[in-house]
């Protein structure tokens, strides 16, 4: 997901560049078609099972005092593991280029989000999954580029999945509010799994959730603080900050939307920490 971070900073601190998004939206990865995974068949109805997920998200996502779901990473037990292996398993195992447009979403958001704390529960970093450096490359940082698992003959790593999947076929901002990326800045990590039903209502209920919380937009040294999504993904929602504005007044509420209208200058934050029980 955010490979492109230890190489920007590097270079950033070389020439000094710094503003809205930095040099490192120059880096981030750019939503780049992968072209073999457009198939579908709309006269589908198979529904793929994800309660598995779903009993394990309610057994250990919590939401703190400080509106951020958790994850009880240290209490998962061997049995719930397993069981996410096991889940895990079946969506590689099932074909997804055989079902619709709408299954096939929730496909890969669930099966990203499930990766996602897969790799938490196997390496236990204690303080960013960007410690997590299983990346090939010289500047990569973290797992996003990892090839992790192999559907259909394909292997596909994490970054395959948000940026030659998800971001290219369904051309749909509120995605970036539907994957976790196991860090306190990104948006929650829902409690319920997406289903082709409850799709895009949760991702309209997610993207509420997040810009009208202090990590998508907040007011700090005389500047409005956007979520670094935002800079990072400025082609997602409309290739400027007019664009970004334009976004987030769609969901801000009375605090938000006051901070938009007075705004004078911006600027961007994100928290890697990670997103485990806090202390």
């Amino acid at each position: 997901m955010r490979n492109f971070l230890r190489a920007s900073a590097f270079i950033a601190v070389g020439f000094g560049l710094a503003g809205f998004g930095g040099v490192e939206s120059l880096f981030a990865p750019k939503a780049e078609l992968w072209e073999r995974w457009t198939t579908s068949d709309e006269a589908s109805r198979e529904n793929v099972d994800h309660g598995a997920w779903e009993r394990f998200l309610k057994t250990y996502v919590k939401t703190s005092g400080d509106g951020v779901n958790r994850v009880a990473y240290n209490t998962v037990n061997t049995a719930d593991r397993d069981a996410l292996d096991h889940y895990i398993r079946a969506l590689v195992a099932s074909s997804v280029t055989q079902l619709n447009r709408a299954e096939q979403q929730a496909y890969w958001i669930n099966l990203y989000n499930a990766l996602t704390v897969k790799l938490i529960l196997e390496y236990k970093p204690e303080k960013s999954i960007q410690d997590i450096d299983i990346s090939p490359g010289l500047f990569s940082s973290g797992p996003w580029d990892k090839k992790l698992l192999e559907i259909e003959g394909e292997a596909v790593s994490l970054n395959d999945i948000e940026h030659r999947i998800l971001r290219p076929i369904w051309q749909d901002p509120r995605i970036h509010y539907a994957i976790n990326c196991a860090a306190i800045g990104c948006p929650n990590l829902q409690k319920s799994p997406f289903t082709a039903a409850n799709t895009e209502a949760l991702l309209d209920a997610a993207a509420r959730e997040y810009i009208n919380d202090l990590r998508g937009v907040r007011y700090e040294d005389g500047k409005v603080v956007v979520s670094s999504i935002y800079a990072w993904f400025t082609d997602d929602f409309g290739g400027d900050i007019a664009g970004v504005i334009t976004h987030l007044k769609q969901y801000a509420g009375p605090r938000v939307m006051a901070l938009l209208d007075s705004a004078g200058e911006y600027d961007d934050a994100y928290d890697w920490t990670l997103n485990g029980t806090a202390p």
